[in-house]
């Protein structure tokens, strides 16, 4: 930008906190579920919604509050590599509306955001920062599973994330397999 005082920002290694979500989901404001389904389905599908430039930075800053549910080690093993597919996806498709890195630029640049500023952050060194952190923040949700899931994962995470896009209760569905039949080789 000409004529811009932007700096660029560097992360430094450390513990990496993420701001904790700042817009609530929808159905978790709601007090009554209920009504929001109703709402939903009221809705005139024929009238297009008009967004505003707010409602479209707001979106961008709601997509990157996601990344502190990696660190939660509650967080399902299924969002966690929704995530990370979004985080760590082809580079060319880095100048697409919501992608990673525009979310980041968007966030970090606009008036608008959410987020103190940060200014533009090279999307590489983001991701490396992260990919630092990963193998701890799996790890850390994978030891509230036995054993025999964290292995089957740890061998083949590729495998258990297609496993889990296809099914998101597959792990729940193999432990409760397991619980009904038990040990077939103990």
């Amino acid at each position: 930008m000409p004529g811009s005082n932007l700096q660029p920002v560097s992360f430094h290694s450390g513990h990496m906190g993420f701001p904790p979500r700042r817009f609530p989901r929808i159905a978790d404001t709601a007090p009554d579920p209920q009504s929001v389904q109703h709402q939903l389905d009221e809705s005139d599908e024929a009238s297009p919604v008009e967004w505003t430039e707010e409602d479209v930075v707001r979106l961008h800053c709601l997509l990157l509050d996601d990344l502190s549910a990696l660190a939660d080690p509650g967080t399902p093993l299924e969002e966690k590599f929704d995530t990370l597919r979004w985080v760590f996806t082809d580079p060319d498709k880095d100048g697409q509306p919501f992608s990673f890195a525009s979310c980041l630029q968007v966030a970090g640049c606009s008036p608008m955001s959410t987020y103190p500023y940060f200014g533009r952050l090279d999307v590489n060194d983001v991701r490396d920062l992260l990919q630092g952190y990963v193998r701890r923040w799996l790890r850390e949700t994978l030891d509230r599973y036995p054993a025999w899931v964290r292995e089957a994962i740890s061998h083949n995470p590729q495998w258990a994330s297609d496993r889990l896009s296809k099914n998101p209760q597959w792990i729940n569905e193999q432990l409760k397999r397991q619980n009904v039949l038990g040990d077939l080789f103990a």
